[in-house]
């Protein structure tokens, strides 16, 4: 059973990692659209990798983002103080770790009043602490190996446009607004030559696929949104809003600012004020929503 200790513990991580989210938000800044960087082999785009380079998810994909930022990390690896031991390697002194966290659930057993007994599954929530590999020494030399030179700005993004296809959605082209229509289940965008460039096109085109994620015959995805611009409304966009940039990240393509996110920061923000466990939320369904396009996907021919 979880102690009153366990439940402040949980009760402060969301609201420490939501207030900082907010504060961001509140100075116009996306923390998710933030460490673009081109200086480490990993590429200029990615999500934060575990010291296996298995991907991050969830919110600690913003976290780790938003502190990679504020610190000036290049190396996108980011690993416990053990496994850096293990990898022979060690934190460097004076570094301070940065805190993540681990969701999962347990059963427990529970009796009913009329003496059944019923199964339940209790999530549970509990924070690590991991290092950038920029402040650790004596790692193995991928962990530091920096790119060369960026190369001329790719014109056409054809593993982008691939990807998209392979979803087999519903996109149409035509007018001068980019949507998912859940009803009749299409995307609508407008012509590809109106886009500023190819990176802008997939990254418009990977928020609306977001979107295309919560039909009813996928992820059956629903906030309660009742009307344009209400709480259940923003909180869907949020969903997409990051699971666009994971899917950028994965991609290696540079996520598009909107034009009307400023609209939407404020949305964002009240919906952040009033509930801190939202952005956890978000970003979890963000991440099943990125996972179920890569699903889409032809298995490797091995």
């Amino acid at each position: 059973m979880a102690t009153t200790t366990d439940k402040a513990t949980r009760s402060d991580i969301y609201t420490t990692i939501t207030n900082r989210i907010v504060e961001q938000l509140s100075q116009g800044t996306l923390p998710w659209l933030k460490p673009w960087n081109a200086a480490h082999m990993a590429g200029r785009i990615t999500r934060p990798l575990r010291h296996n380079a298995q991907p991050y998810s969830g919110i600690n994909v913003i976290v780790l983002w938003m502190t990679a930022e504020m610190s000036g990390f290049i190396s996108p690896f980011w690993l416990t103080f053990r496994q850096a031991l293990e990898l022979g390697g060690h934190v460097k002194k004076g570094e301070h770790g940065s805190q993540i966290v681990y969701a999962s659930t347990f059963k427990k057993k529970d009796a009913t009043e009329g003496g059944e007994e019923i199964e339940q599954e209790i999530p549970f929530l509990k924070t690590y602490t991991v290092f950038c590999a920029d402040q650790c020494e004596g790692l193995p030399a991928h962990f530091y190996q920096l790119a060369e030179q960026p190369k001329e700005k790719i014109e056409r993004i054809e593993h982008a446009e691939r990807f998209f296809a392979n979803t087999k959605a519903d996109i149409r082209y035509g007018g001068n607004k980019a949507y998912y229509a859940i009803e009749p289940d299409y995307i609508r965008l407008p012509p590809f030559e109106t886009f500023r460039d190819a990176e802008s096109h997939a990254a418009t085109l990977g928020h609306e696929m977001c979107h295309w994620t919560r039909h009813s015959s996928r992820l059956n995805r629903e906030f309660g949104r009742k009307r344009f611009g209400d709480e259940g409304y923003a909180m869907e966009e949020l969903v997409a809003e990051l699971g666009s940039a994971f899917l950028c990240a994965d991609l290696h393509i540079t996520p598009e600012v909107r034009e009307d996110h400023a609209a939407y920061i404020e949305s964002w923000l009240k919906v952040l004020k009033d509930d801190k466990r939202a952005v956890f939320s978000a970003a979890s369904h963000a991440s099943k929503a990125v996972d179920f396009l890569h699903g889409l996907q032809p298995k490797p021919v091995e």
